[in-house]
């Protein structure tokens, strides 16, 4: 099993979302978080004074899925996340241990599905 965390543009959720449907792994934790990397923010005026907005919002998908479907979960959201741009976001993969499903006490694969 693997964890997907996927840090994206807010404008992108909706898109990803129905892509990872689309593909049958339709589980997902959603966050909201703020950041800062390559891109640098920007600046806003707010009353007259301008202010430095360095942490720009982003959305962070968490998705844990099986061996098999670890391509299929990468390759919807870089289909639907990327437009070529710095800020278009990143993704980590990490290994995950075990899985248990508390309703039934299910462990491993089959408490991911």
């Amino acid at each position: 099993m693997k964890k997907v965390e996927a840090i994206v543009k807010p404008s992108k959720l909706e898109a990803i979302q129905k892509g990872l449907t689309a593909a049958d792994i339709p589980c997902m934790t959603v966050m909201p978080v703020k950041g800062a990397g390559l891109q640098r923010g920007y600046s806003e005026i707010y009353r007259g004074t301008e202010k430095p907005m360095i942490l720009l919002p982003k959305v962070m998908i968490i998705c844990v899925v099986s061996d098999e479907n670890l391509e299929k979960c990468i390759d919807v959201i870089l289909d639907n996340a990327s437009e070529g741009n710095i800020g278009d976001g990143k993704i980590f993969v990490y290994d995950v241990y075990d899985a248990v499903r508390i309703r039934n006490r299910e462990r491993g694969g089959g408490a991911i599905k």
